[in-house]
């Protein structure tokens, strides 16, 4: 368990600050309840084209590069994050130099210049990092993958935006942008580390008390249409295939997520997991298999990810397909449940030794919830599971009408594969 305190200023905004004992660091993070799902789709990309800007200079450091220049100097790891639901920036430095982390945070969000030169200049950079992940296919695919899931809604578009988008985008659309979002009532700062309560709220006051009050308008609530298996495959002249799958299931207030987070880690979460060991120990046709559950305010998906070889597919689909189905019949034993349990209260343990994780597992409690549980008491629902449970949750989610894949790589005749695999999971 870890102790933490919570304050809300006059304008709504929060605060937590969870001391922690034997560590000389502190982490500071400002959690803002907006991302790239809030986006009208004539801005698509604005969420994290704002997250680049707040960097490009404020009254009291004008220039590109001051900021990052005084956080280097301090010696700080550093950095911002753009989500489909949230936008965060933070610092993690010495606790010697957390008022420094702390006016730097406060300034960039509240005195941001957003001069029209480093608009332009940073849209070039943006450019960039797009032409960047087009060439990583493993991510790519994953965008894909949720681009067909969510059939061009706000939530399955790329985080990015696209060229097109980010050319288009205008000094007063960020000026909008952040005035219709960045409000006091959807913002956390947590403070997480070498601290003291007292003196940590009445600094953080000091600063945000100036945030605007108010807050920001809901998303548009996710639609589900789908009724028959979905597939998409990109021809593209790459070393090996990379395959995506998703089974759309629970959003993150669903109590069956805990359900589904063992089942991922059963699946796909370790070195020893049935897909890792059929796939890449018995078959040798991979180096990497995973899954991973992702969990949104009103949907999520069981996602299965690998690279393979190009003339493989069929059969790595095939096996994938099998373990599915027995996962229905009851395939996931005692021990394999078990050991799954054991897995995530180790890595539970571990995650909370840096002020860092602490930081961003209380502020996205807090954005979301509203309150924040221990960890323990996640451990406890986690215990609970039952093999009854994995079946009953492996057959609700394991249907023809919530799976969906994306693949890339050097593939002819399109058309007629993806229709072999909607026939194939139609089966399942």
């Amino acid at each position: 368990m870890f102790h933490f305190e919570k304050k809300v200023l006059d304008n709504g905004l929060r605060v937590i600050v969870a001391p922690m004992e034997n560590t000389e660091a502190v982490t500071l993070l400002a959690l803002v309840g907006v991302g790239s799902r809030y986006e009208p789709f004539r801005v698509h990309g604005i969420s994290h084209f704002l997250e680049h800007l707040f960097f490009k200079g404020t009254k009291r450091r004008p220039n590109p590069g001051d900021i990052n220049k005084e956080l280097n100097m301090m010696g700080a790891e550093h950095n911002a994050f753009t989500s489909k639901e949230t936008t965060g920036f933070w610092v993690k430095s010495s606790a010697k130099d957390f008022d420094k982390s702390l006016d730097i945070v406060s300034d960039i969000l509240l005195e941001s210049l957003f001069k029209e030169e480093e608009i332009k200049k940073e849209k070039g950079v943006i450019l960039q990092e797009i032409n960047m992940y087009e060439d990583e296919p493993r991510r790519k695919v994953i965008d894909i993958l949720e681009n067909i899931i969510y059939d061009r809604q706000p939530i399955g578009r790329d985080i990015l935006g696209t060229k097109d988008s980010i050319k288009k985008i205008k000094r007063q659309d960020i000026l909008n942008y952040k005035d219709n979002n960045y409000f006091s009532k959807n913002i956390v700062v947590v403070v997480a580390g070498n601290t003291k309560e007292d003196v940590a709220f009445k600094k953080i006051e000091e600063k945000f008390i100036r945030m605007k009050k108010g807050n920001n308008k809901k998303p548009k609530k996710t639609l589900i249409r789908q009724k028959f298996p979905t597939v998409k495959i990109i021809n593209k002249d790459i070393d090996q295939t990379h395959l995506t799958l998703a089974f759309r299931a629970y959003d993150m207030f669903d109590e069956k997520r805990y359900i589904l987070n063992l089942i991922s880690v059963i699946l796909g979460g370790y070195s020893s997991s049935k897909l890792s060991m059929e796939i890449r120990e018995k078959m040798g046709l991979a180096y990497y298999v995973y899954s991973y559950g992702d969990q949104y305010m009103d949907c999520g998906y069981l996602g299965i990810g690998t690279g393979i070889p190009h003339d493989k597919l069929k059969i790595v689909v095939k096996k994938i397909a099998e373990i599915l189905k027995n996962a229905k019949k009851g395939g996931i034993t005692k021990n394999d449940l078990d050991h799954a349990k054991s897995y995530l209260r180790g890595q539970m343990a571990l995650r909370f030794e840096g002020s860092d994780e602490v930081a961003y597992f209380i502020a996205g409690q807090e954005i979301f919830y509203k309150k924040i549980m221990q960890p323990i008491d996640i451990i406890k629902k986690i215990e609970k599971v039952s093999q009854n449970d994995i079946i009953k949750v492996a057959k609700d989610i394991f249907r023809s009408d919530r799976i969906n894949m994306a693949v890339m790589g050097n593939h002819k005749d399109l058309i007629k594969k993806e229709k072999y695999y909607k026939k194939l999971f139609l089966e399942i």
